[in-house]
């Protein structure tokens, strides 16, 4: 449907003689004329300024985009299978048996016994050659589509209008991220390693299919810091509880649960929630959608009903978002119990509904979350910087049972367990950001993309390309955030920043609650997302302060996030 319009010729000749009438435009209020240029913008990357064939032919590559991202897709969870007696008899019960083969769906990254990590990891990542041929021609159809409409590379015209702008900066970036994390993450490797040589000493080199294992034996070994600890102090109704406070107290906002009226979820225990501002009254809905279901995607997410506007008549349409989690049912003797991962999840995605619920654009095309993908999770990463704090934590955690606050020295030790091989573990975002510009950038590549990752996986990330293994056929975000990957790094910066310069101090601070409220939050994406960043932080940040911040957010002092409250 938005391709049918973003290829109507007489729309995009209407648009195009407003925006060529320069008293016309000088007219326009700042968001309508940023409105009408990324409506333009939509139009041109489609094709639609070319002659007659030349629009043909975009059309028709838009379409196989479709076609290819979505077959690509479905490859990603495609699982593999290899014959029984291929695998050692002992390790064959850890899989699913399906006659004489065994079907291996997925990496099983946590088993404690190396050989089914292996196994997992060669099997599942054997390349399939459909899969191989499919990713090529959606990389080829992508850069055919960027070069019809005048951009050299698809990372130029996916990158335009976004924080980075360009690939240059996104590389930039990268590069310097990397250097920084170099010696950090060889001491993660090597900490890893000591874990590996004492539980396996047969065989103690670090492997891919290692980190995210070792890492979580050393996080349990010196932290202890296992769930069922923290759940009693996380029910739900105290989690809501803690999120009402500090919307409260740096917002002026509070939750109240309304009662749907019949047929208007999709679930019994779907819940309503109506957003009400101490002064201006309600601002929007939030449906929270939390509970395991056996037909619900098994995915944490946030998503529009219905975005806010400014209607004809000076009324606001209000905004109407859903929140979607997994999360376990009450039983007879507890509430719904949350691990920190599920508190920390909650308090993100409410991160994504409060820049909906915030958003006061005129337009629904930009409202809320419909924003540059690299400031889209501002404010939702944002949001786990208050889930880590203290002070905020310190407001809501309460045993269920005995009403006991959660001590500190949990907080603390969560906080700390946290840094545990983090270094390495952001080496690998650099690794898979820098691997989606590489694919996506100069065409034709000048290799296999098997042979690029096993390039780049040596040279950003340090530990060694299994042979026989394709990791990109399973790279589901190639779809999605073609050339934007590194999104997550980059919001993540921002957040950082944001959270250091306005929110350390003192989490509840409602000046700066405010300014966060007027500077970024109600623009959406009505306005370019580096001026939102620099009305926050009052000053205009460089690759470097990105850098430091990522880096320094693995340093963190952990008596900032433990103040005393009392």
């Amino acid at each position: 449907m938005v391709m049918l319009l973003n290829t109507n010729v007489e729309l995009y000749q209407s648009l195009q003689k407003l925006l060529t009438d320069k008293k016309l435009v000088d007219s326009l209020d700042p968001e309508t004329r940023r409105v009408a240029e990324l409506f333009m913008f939509d139009f041109e990357i489609s094709g639609i300024h070319l002659d007659k064939e030349k629009r043909k032919t975009a059309v028709d590559l838009n379409v196989k985009i479709l076609d290819l991202s979505s077959t690509f897709l479905m490859g990603t969870n495609f699982p593999n299978k290899i014959e029984k007696h291929l695998l050692p008899e002992h390790i064959r019960h850890n899989f699913i048996s399906a006659g004489d083969h065994i079907i291996i769906d997925g990496l099983h990254a946590e088993a404690p016994d190396d050989l089914v990590r292996e196994a997992a990891y060669k099997i599942f990542l054997y390349p399939n050659a459909v899969q191989l041929k499919c990713l090529e021609e959606l990389l080829s159809s992508r850069d055919l589509l960027a070069k019809l409409v005048g951009y050299s590379t698809f990372s130029h015209r996916a990158l335009q209008g976004t924080i980075a702008k360009n690939p240059e900066t996104v590389m930039q970036f990268l590069e310097k991220l990397s250097d920084k994390l170099s010696e950090r993450t060889l001491k993660d490797f090597e900490m890893i390693r000591g874990m590996k040589m004492k539980l396996n000493p047969q065989n103690s080199e670090v492997m891919p299919w290692d980190p995210p294992y070792y890492s979580g034996v050393i996080r349990a070994e010196r932290y202890n810091i296992e769930p069922s600890l923290y759940c009693p102090f996380f029910s739900l109704g105290a989690c809501m509880e803690g999120l009402n406070i500090l919307l409260n107290r740096l917002l002026g906002i509070s939750l109240y649960a309304e009662q749907p009226a019949k047929g208007e979820v999709w679930s019994e225990d779907v819940r309503k929630l109506a957003v009400v501002h101490e002064s201006e009254g309600l601002l929007g809905y939030i449906y929270c959608d939390f509970f395991q279901r056996a037909d619900k995607p098994h995915q944490d997410c946030h998503f529009t009903i219905r975005g806010g506007r400014l209607k004809e008549d000076g009324d606001y349409q209000l905004p109407v978002v859903v929140l979607m989690l997994n999360l376990p049912r009450s039983s007879k003797s507890s509430p719904t119990l949350l691990t920190p991962g599920m508190m920390e999840n909650l308090f993100h995605e409410m991160g994504h509904a409060m820049h909906s619920m915030l958003g006061r654009t005129r337009y629904q095309h930009v409202t809320g979350t419909r924003c540059p993908t690299d400031f889209a999770e501002v404010p939702s990463i944002l949001m786990e910087y208050f889930a880590n704090d203290y002070r905020v934590v310190n407001q809501f955690a309460r045993h269920y049972q005995t009403g006991q606050p959660l001590p500190k020295n949990m907080v603390s030790r969560l906080c700390e367990s946290k840094k545990v091989c983090a270094a390495a573990d952001m080496q690998l975002q650099v690794f898979y950001s820098t691997l989606d510009q590489i694919y996506h950038g100069k065409h034709p590549l000048r290799n296999s993309t098997t042979d690029i990752l096993k390039e780049t996986q040596e040279k950003f990330y340090g530990l060694p390309y299994v042979p026989n293994t394709a990791w990109q056929l399973r790279f589901s975000h190639l779809v999605g955030y073609g050339a934007k990957y590194y999104s997550y790094l980059m919001s993540r910066a921002v957040a950082c920043m944001v959270w250091k310069e306005c929110f350390l101090q003192d989490p509840f601070n409602r000046a700066a609650g405010e300014r966060y409220r007027r500077e970024m939050l109600a623009h959406g994406g009505g306005r370019e997302p580096m001026l939102m960043v620099e009305g926050m932080l009052q000053k205009c940040p460089s690759v470097d302060d990105f850098v430091s911040a990522l880096i320094s957010d693995l340093d963190l002092d952990f008596e900032t996030f433990l103040m005393d409250s009392e």
